[in-house]
């Protein structure tokens, strides 16, 4: 059940990653996340209510405040970095974060086995090489794409050790998650009252994206869904194992360009997805 949750986040990171991308390039990235995560919070909240999920209210939910105050501050530098570029460079190097929550699992004594170690190093090398990485050759990279994509990682691999220490039970976790997007509505668009006072537009000169709201919903609901899947992942198996797993999804941003982009794959992005791939099976075999 891990290995299947965790793949099932990777699959949404991916792909709310690979939209989030493609529309911070038309509209500001901070409006991105709020609007996304608004739809999200409008969701949540339906489920909230139908489940009566207010009855796992606790201490608990002060971790989906945390991961609801760090979020914000990730995609946006994430969404940042995706639009300033390459891709290539971003993406691989936004997984760095799954290096927060292993931390976590290994402070709190899991010990992985061999068989499982060599899965996880096999893994990650393989998501910094699905990614693409432009070694010689490539497009510049700018030291302000680096710098939002580092901090964008950690906040991640913050927000993934959060979250899965937010509930203990499935309605619990609903709760956590309205909670969480909540703090990311209300954080993200303080800041984005803030932005505009000062000056910066909040939409593109063409108004408000209305034709893109569909893939707005998406990105927001694809990623709260991930949230979900990897907090169930993290509570039936290995921290250690669920969050390289859940790590994966640079592997399908880059699928994604090259199945609705018609981006090519370079050989070192299908070595790397060949790499991931047999890091997974190793991973789930341990």
């Amino acid at each position: 059940m891990t290995a299947l949750f965790a793949l099932a986040t990777s699959l949404l990171w991916g792909l709310a990653d690979f939209g989030g991308g493609l529309l911070t390039r038309r509209t500001p990235a901070l409006t991105v996340v709020v609007v996304s995560q608004s739809v999200a919070v409008a969701v949540l909240g339906a489920i909230v209510a139908a489940t009566g999920a207010w009855s796992e209210a606790g201490p608990r939910l002060w971790f989906a405040v945390a991961a609801g105050l760090v979020g914000p501050v990730a995609m946006l530098a994430f969404y940042k970095a995706l639009a300033l570029g390459p891709m290539g460079v971003v993406s691989p190097l936004g997984s760095l974060g799954v290096a927060v929550p292993v931390g976590v699992g290994l402070v709190l004594g899991e010990r992985p086995g061999l068989l499982q170690l060599a899965g996880i190093l096999v893994a990650v090398a393989g998501v910094c090489l699905a990614g693409g990485p432009q070694f010689r050759g490539g497009a510049p990279v700018q030291r302000q794409a680096i710098l939002l994509t580092l901090l964008a990682a950690f906040g991640f691999g913050a927000v993934m050790a959060l979250i899965a220490e937010a509930s203990t039970t499935l309605t619990g976790l609903f709760l956590a998650l309205f909670v969480q997007r909540v703090t990311n509505v209300a954080a993200g668009g303080l800041a984005l009252y803030v932005s505009v006072r000062r000056g910066t537009p909040a939409l593109s000169p063409a108004g408000f994206p209305w034709a893109s709201l569909p893939a707005l919903a998406f990105v927001g609901l694809a990623d709260v869904a991930a949230n979900g899947t990897y907090a169930i992942a993290a509570q039936h198996g290995p921290v250690t194992v669920a969050a390289v797993l859940a790590s994966l999804y640079p592997v399908v941003t880059a699928l994604a360009a090259r199945g609705l982009l018609r981006e090519r794959l370079r050989a070192v992005q299908a070595a790397g997805a060949g790499l991931a791939l047999m890091g997974t099976v190793l991973l789930a075999s341990g």
